[in-house]
């Protein structure tokens, strides 16, 4: 038994120092460029592969090949990827986001060359760089860590690496080359990514999915270190190399034996789990890139009609080419459940491809009566119910979305993916054959076709409406600025849910779809690798675009299955590698190339107004020449007329303290109606920290917050907008998305009292022109665009953090005479300004805060001085 036990160790050692190698490397690179490399799995398995062709198929010498994969290949792909894919991103803002579905582009263009260069077929004789002994390989682990930590601790790119990942513009004012820096990061990250794969590779399947998928799942060890802590990486890495061999030698018996060998075979994922969902987020609060979800791209001319024409064509088709086609609706709706989550919702779902593939599996299970408790269902019945059962689940992703943005968000969702791949569909009743039948109304191949497209058609239909009415109004803004859409009034925790749980029903109604159309269930045709794939897919062809989802359909079937396997990922890859380089998204780069081509010019604003006018008819009298600055009607008028007497907002006794020390110290502050109050003080005096107390997105130690009688001082920002108080943000919150009618409509929709009339009663009163989208507005007009936001509910207090920045004098004055308006008219405001002017004109209070503290209140003249 001790025998056996040390083999386990030593099995588990041999696994752990593998893992330990790809987490070394991960965090380097992370801590030198920021970016989670998620391509790290497809650069080992690359590295592998060009091994073995160098030794088995050239017939190289072992130390020949290997010098050339790890010393010079690897390193060199790393360094063409700096250069060439990420460094192109650090001067569009390097958001950790775009960076994401960058590194996803290179996953899926490796793993799709490699399909085209060795097929997907797994490889059994993968040359062995290290024997067997577990000892060599826990070595080098060990070796690689302990040089790492030396040239970090004890040389002078040690310090520049530090002061990069500490400060990257204050390290490159400083002198340093934050470029050679990630480079450097860059080529290291890949050669332990190279020694990876050759390490795993005879031991494990090297295939194009397999073993990337393998290296991806270790990503644990390196959140589990934070993304800095090598020794910590390293240790976690052998612990659950150990612990999960040694789970092999537990057999409980009954109904958990099934469960601890699964446990014991993916516990790297298990520990993948733990560290996405339990552990705090790494990485920012990104949304996706702007080309991806933000940019409004139109649909070219009569593209439906086209669209509409290519997905009828294959009626006319017969035998192969017909039982291909009938995977194109099924896989657009499962694309058309990302539109709905990545990109009208903004969230960084990776793994949508476990909920088709759910609803693929209960699907056959119910028509086969293998569902518990229940019978055989016909087809119809059981994917009605299989997309009741699955739209549910959505909830696995959707509880970590509401806390998590960002690489934290992408992977708790990537986790949730390969959890349900491995403890699900890895399962013997999950790949025993499974073979369901078909609605005995459509079991042709056109028949069922047709089924399809009315099902696709039906799913456009819904999502069209999401996108046009006030749900998907509502969901744009909270991709494009959660906090503003809060401050507007949407539940986003259950904005967010409601998408993934929709998604998750959309998905798991293709996935039934798919798996009736091809007769079987195949496990293989969800997991993970392919749930990436589909997401870069829906990314680069357009997020929010419901023809992106039908194109991507088609691109991922019919290049699929008219060339060889990998050309349909490696095109995708190549686009989504050129996020940095073309950031408007590939249609809308071919457009504007193709106008330069013709000669043609760009519209001004108010010629494209004007032209959009014209085409809806309402001739040319009909365009209104609103100014883009300058003054505003001087009184509000009916837009802002409240039915009942607001009542009052109180703060009192409001105590914050920040690791220790104390930013608010007992503040009482009121707001009466229909006076300006203004909060003024140095920086650092705790001015913002007040206001995110009276906003609702900050709760205070002590103290409390009321409305009238109410205490609020719990409620959160969404619900304070609809008991009546409204705010702005220091940077003008708007929705870029949208045009400034839409963003006014999200308040009007969400606010305390929904006027329908708010929307256009506001645009005149501001000057605003409804139909400019908001992401080409100068910020004056972007500041007027989010009051109107704000006033559109029909608030009785409104808080205002610094609404002068970023204003000329003019505009400085129009606000003002706007904001005396709206207080003349009984509105509430609370003022954060740094504009002692601005102050001393409009205030009728003034409170001086210094070190958490009021230290002065009254009238600007007594408070301020002359």
């Amino acid at each position: 038994m001790s025998s056996l036990t040390y083999d386990l160790a030593l099995a588990g050692l041999s696994v752990g120092a593998a893992a330990a190698l790809s987490g070394i490397g991960l965090i380097v690179t992370y801590r030198a460029t920021g970016v989670l490399n998620l391509a790290h799995g497809a650069l080992a398995m690359f590295c592998a592969y060009l091994l073995r062709q160098c030794v088995v198929e050239w017939s190289w010498p072992l130390w020949a090949g290997a010098a050339l994969v790890l010393l010079v290949v690897a390193p060199a792909l790393g360094l063409a990827l700096e250069r060439g894919v990420f460094r192109p991103l650090t001067t569009v803002g390097g958001d950790p986001a775009r960076t994401l579905v960058a590194s996803l582009g290179v996953f899926v263009l490796l793993v799709g060359a490699a399909a085209l260069l060795w097929g997907t077929g797994a490889r059994e004789d993968a040359p062995t760089l290290i024997a067997a002994d577990p000892w060599g390989q826990l070595a080098v682990a060990c070796a690689v860590a302990v040089a790492v930590w030396a040239v970090t601790r004890w040389t002078r790119f040690g310090g520049e690496l530090r002061a990069v990942v500490d400060n990257r513009p204050l390290a490159v004012l400083g002198g340093i080359d934050a470029d050679r820096v990630a480079a450097a990061g860059w080529a290291f990250g890949a050669f332990t990514a190279g020694l990876t794969g050759v390490l795993l590779a005879p031991y494990v399947r090297l295939d194009p999915y397999g073993l990337p998928l393998l290296v991806m799942e270790v990503v644990a060890v390196a959140v589990v270190a934070r993304m800095r802590f090598l020794s910590v990486a390293v240790a976690a890495a052998l612990t659950i190399g150990v612990a999960q061999s040694g789970l092999t030698r537990l057999r409980p018996g009954g109904w958990a034996e099934p469960l601890v060998q699964a446990a014991g075979a993916n516990l790297f994922v298990v520990a993948l789990l733990v560290a996405a969902l339990a552990l705090p987020g790494i990485g920012g609060r990104g949304a996706l890139p702007r080309a991806a979800t933000r940019r409004v791209v139109p649909a070219p001319p009569g593209a439906w009609p086209v669209a509409a024409v290519l997905f009828l064509l294959p009626l006319g088709f017969a035998g192969s080419d017909l039982r291909t086609s009938i995977q194109v609706p099924a896989l657009a709706l499962i694309l058309l459940s990302l539109v709905v989550v990545v990109g009208r919702a903004g969230q960084l779902a990776l793994g949508q491809g476990a909920f088709a593939g759910l609803g693929a599996l209960f699907a056959t299970l119910a028509t086969l009566g293998r569902l518990p408790l229940l019978p055989a269902l016909p087809p119809l019945l059981a994917l009605l119910l299989t997309v009741a059962l699955v739209a549910p689940l959505g909830l696995l992703t959707a509880v970590p979305a509401i806390r998590r943005h960002g690489l934290a968000l992408a992977l708790a969702t990537f986790a949730v993916g390969v959890g349900v791949s491995r403890f699900v569909f890895a399962q013997p009743y999950a790949a025993s054959g499974l073979t369901p039948g078909r609605p005995s109304a459509f079991r042709t191949d056109r028949a069922y076709y047709v089924l399809e497209l009315v099902a696709l058609a039906a799913a456009l239909l819904c999502v069209a409406a999401l996108r046009r009415g006030r749900t998907g109004r509502a969901l744009a803004a909270v991709r494009d600025h959660e906090a503003g859409a809060s401050a507007a009034g949407v539940r986003v925790p259950a904005l967010k849910v409601a998408a993934f749980v929709g998604g998750a029903g959309l998905a798991a109604l293709g996935g039934g779809l798919l798996a009736f159309g091809t007769r079987s269930f195949d496990p293989g045709a969800y997991d993970p690798v392919r749930g990436l794939l589909w997401f870069a897919a829906i990314v680069v062809l357009g997020a929010d675009s419901l023809l992106g989802a039908l194109a991507g359909a088609a691109l991922l079937v019919g290049l699929d299955a008219g060339a060889r396997g990998g050309i349909a990922a490696a095109l995708i890859g190549v686009l989504a590698v050129l996020t940095g380089h073309v950031p408007e998204g590939p249609y809308e780069a071919a457009r504007r190339l193709l106008g330069r081509g013709r000669g043609r010019g760009r519209l001004t604003a108010r010629g494209a107004a004007a032209r959009d006018r014209l085409r809806r008819g309402a001739g040319p009298h009909a365009v209104r020449a609103a100014p883009e600055s300058g003054p505003v009607s001087s009184r509000p008028g009916p837009v802002t007329a409240r039915p009942a007497p607001p009542r009052v907002l109180r703060a009192s006794g409001l105590t914050v303290a920040f690791g220790g020390r104390p930013v608010l110290r007992g503040v009482d502050i009121t707001v009466p109606p229909g006076r300006i109050v203004a909060v003024v003080g140095p920086n650092g005096a705790g001015k913002s920290t007040l206001f995110h107390c009276l906003a609702g997105t900050l709760r205070p130690d002590a103290g409390r917050v009321r409305l009238g009688e109410r205490d609020i001082t719990a409620l959160p920002a969404h619900a304070r907008t609809r008991l009546g108080v409204a705010r702005t943000f220091q940077e003008p919150a708007v929705f870029p998305s949208l045009t400034v009618a839409e963003n006014i409509r999200v308040g009007a929709e969400q606010g305390r009292v929904r006027d329908p009339d708010a929307t256009r009663g506001l645009l005149a009163l501001l000057g605003l022109r409804g139909e400019q989208r908001a992401s080409a507005l100068p910020t004056g007009t972007l500041r007027r665009v989010e009051l109107a936001r704000a006033l559109a509910g029909r608030p009785h207090t409104v808080l205002l953090d610094e609404p002068a920045a970023g204003l000329d004098d003019a505009e400085a004055a129009s606000l003002a005479r706007l904001l005396r308006a709206l207080a003349a008219d009984g509105t509430a405001l609370l003022v954060v300004e740094h504009d002692m002017d601005l102050v001393a004109d409009l205030a009728d209070t003034v409170h001086v805060l210094a070190a958490g503290a009021v230290v002065a209140s009254g009238p600007p003249a007594t408070v301020l001085g002359p």
